[in-house]
């Protein structure tokens, strides 16, 4: 395994910086959230001390579904939720019960780093897949897959969404195999444009898919708490898994975020956000397609917290991203997310903790060095 994987964050940042993956905690509601913690500490602190459900809390299982149904029209009751630490632990309690070692497992190609890593590690061969404009390309799956793992709604790292018409192949694809499939809806809460596609788990109708999320992205990183709604056929071992690893997560933290979120705050927090990083996106498109233009050709999502764009020659990823650290800019090339895919030179984007001002400051200075770097 690799000592870091890609969009780890340099141990001093520099000052203007596009990381992927991170968010502005300092416009979280701090204060709601203490009260959140104190009555989760007096809930705790008249509690018996003894193991709590290897699911999770129910006061947060039940938030998480009424969420969901809200939100991504993904039906579930409370019970069928589990509360993991973060999506990667999700992602590796799927990997344990579903691969042996030696069978296939299939992502996207460009795909996600740490699921490629996760599956590798149980011994399974983990088979890269490229996509297109219409995310993963169905037919290019290998027949003996067991795991397929994909971000339908925004493609990590590029950013298209997977047509519905891709969406339904797949599923029939799975059927027909008998294969799982992650859904890795990462990011989704902040949609900018269009009609939300159905999620692959409110399309399936044979019991195929895992339905994975985080709070990572709409509130932060360090909380650790993540979701799975599983298939109802993976529930039961899904929380043998569980059992045998960390046995339940941090109850305190649950029962802080289910007060977070069955009081409304966490929704009033989503929509405070939305609108921040909507200003953020605008600004990034902004410059990408004014003055950086030239030099640059934008994959425009339709949701998440970061976009990507492709380089125009002759700019180099590498070059680039010197020349950017040198002026105290922090950018990010595609070509690490890339497995057999030949990648073409591109940078990812992320606005999550970026202050729009500062994203106008840092592309003003980009399209000033720019030249130089191009020659």
């Amino acid at each position: 395994m690799p000592d870091s994987l890609p969009l780890s964050r340099p141990s001093v940042p520099p000052p203007l910086d596009f990381m992927g993956g991170a968010t502005d905690k300092s416009l979280f509601p701090f204060d709601v959230w203490r009260r959140c913690v104190n009555h989760a500490l007096r809930a705790q602190a008249r509690s018996p001390g003894m193991y709590r459900d290897v699911a999770g809390e129910q006061e947060l299982r039940l938030a998480i579904s009424r969420y969901l149904a809200f939100n991504r029209a993904v039906s579930s009751n409370w019970d069928d939720v589990i509360v993991t630490q973060g999506a990667q632990h999700a992602l590796d309690l799927m990997a344990r019960i579903t691969l042996r070692p030696g069978e296939v497992a299939a992502l996207e190609d460009p795909g996600y780093p740490p699921a490629h890593a996760c599956f590798t590690a149980t011994g399974a061969r983990v088979v890269p897949v490229p996509v297109d404009g219409q995310g993963l390309i169905v037919s290019k799956l290998p027949d003996k897959a067991r795991l397929v793992y994909v971000t339908p709604s925004h493609q990590f790292p590029l950013g298209m969404p997977m047509s519905l018409e891709r969406r339904v192949e797949l599923l029939e694809w799975a059927q027909k195999r008998g294969a799982v499939i992650i859904e890795d809806d990462y990011d989704c809460e902040y949609r900018f444009e269009g009609r939300p596609m159905e999620p692959l788990k409110s399309l399936d109708r044979a019991g195929l898919v895992a339905y994975v999320g985080t709070f990572s992205k709409t509130i932060f990183p360090e909380l650790r708490v993540g979701y799975v709604v599983p298939p109802a056929s993976l529930h039961g071992p899904l929380l043998k898994a569980r059992r045998i690893t960390d046995c339940h997560g941090c109850t305190l933290t649950q029962s802080a975020l289910a007060a977070f979120m069955l009081n409304g705050d966490f929704a009033k927090h989503l929509r405070r956000m939305h609108g921040i990083y909507a200003a953020r996106r605008a600004m990034l498109l902004d410059h990408l397609h004014g003055e950086l233009a030239r030099w640059f050709e934008p994959i425009v999502p339709t949701a998440g917290i970061h976009l990507a764009a492709r380089l125009r020659a002759p700019l180099t990823e590498q070059a680039l991203v010197g020349a950017a650290r040198a002026a105290s800019i922090g950018l990010y090339g595609l070509a690490p997310f890339h497995r057999r895919a030949r990648p073409q030179p591109g940078l990812i984007f992320g606005y999550g903790s970026i202050a729009v001002e500062h994203i106008d400051a840092a592309l003003t200075k980009l399209a000033g060095i720019l030249p130089r770097v191009g020659r």
